[in-house]
């Protein structure tokens, strides 16, 4: 039987590839703590500071302080609750993980005035303390792999970390425009988002109104399948670096088959070989996919894949004007 300390870096190991995997999952607990806005600051690509700040929910201090010890969750009860389970992180796999390979502070209110800090290092609890904050919770993760030097030497330059942080933040946009959101880059402000009514506004914020207007409107439901979001105009892909973000009932996640889908859609209007930007979202009946299956929750497994892939693929020659 594996030594816990061991255990403990083999779980962080598969949820926390590399400072984006620590943004992505605390993002993911602020979104289900009910926060409506998110700060991220990252320094050196997130390998010396990553801090991330909601106003959701927060914790008292015996939560705080749980919340750090492996499958401590408040997301789920039994095995039944994993069919259509609607939030991000389940498992409480992610804090603990993150936690073991770095120096950690949790503070957290669950209301304004009164807060906990929690310090931890190494998956160790060091200090509890009370603390006066706003509610919410900030986590704020230094030194990450510091007491793992063989995955220390894995992580790339600040630059390439910091584009992977980047993209996760601006995926978790996409998929939560109701929420503001911040993210500060070695002190300097990167990028700050109002909350946004719609994907093309979203997509402006990030990019430019210019590319946003690039697209056209996907909304098509094919029995139970809803499928809605923004496909590139066939004139223009190509035209400059692509994008895919594909969300399932509100997650974000990678599917080679669903892309696939949606670019036949486009065979008859673009050249073999180019192609578009997608940016879909797809809501299908909760017990029809199943998010248990992948470390980081990036893949999904549908019970019929076919129908979804061909849903996919109306919508969007529907969108295109090529049902033909």
């Amino acid at each position: 039987v594996l030594p816990p300390a061991v255990a403990d870096q083999i779980a962080a190991g598969e949820v926390v590839e590399r400072p984006a995997s620590v943004v992505k999952e605390l993002i993911e607990n602020a979104l289900d703590a009910g926060a409506t806005s998110v700060d991220v600051l990252a320094d050196d690509g997130g390998r010396i500071r990553i801090r991330v700040s909601d106003d959701g929910a927060g914790m008292t201090r015996d939560e705080a302080v749980l919340a750090l010890e492996r499958h401590a969750t408040s997301k789920i009860r039994s095995a039944a609750d994993l069919v259509g389970v609607q939030t991000f992180g389940f498992r409480g796999e992610a804090l603990p993980a993150i936690c073991s390979v770095s120096l950690l502070e949790l503070e957290t209110a669950t209301e304004d005035g009164a807060g906990t800090r929690v310090s931890a290092a190494g998956g160790t609890v060091r200090d509890v303390e009370a603390a006066a904050r706003r509610r919410g919770t900030t986590c704020t993760v230094n030194r990450l792999f510091y007491n793992a030097p063989a995955r220390q030497k894995f992580l790339r330059s600040a630059r390439s970390e910091w584009r992977s942080i980047l993209d996760v933040v601006s995926t978790m946009s996409l998929m939560r425009r109701d929420v503001r959101m911040t993210l500060a880059h070695d002190g300097k402000e990167v990028l700050s988002l109002a909350a946004a009514h719609s994907l093309r506004e979203r997509i402006a914020a990030l990019w430019s109104a210019d590319y946003a207007s690039r697209f056209v409107p996907v909304d098509d439901v094919s029995g139970a399948i809803h499928v809605s979001g923004l496909v590139e105009r066939p004139a223009d892909v190509g035209m400059s670096s692509r994008r895919v973000h594909l969300a399932v009932n509100g997650r974000a996640i990678r599917d080679a088959g669903i892309v696939r889908a949606a670019e036949a859609a486009f065979r008859s209007t673009i050249p073999s070989g180019v192609r578009p930007t997608l940016f879909l979202e797809i809501v299908v009946p909760a017990d029809s996919v199943d998010v248990n299956v992948h470390p980081t929750k990036a893949e999904v497994r549908f019970r019929d894949r076919w129908v979804i892939e061909r849903a996919v693929e109306q919508a969007v020659r529907r969108a295109l004007g090529t049902t033909d």
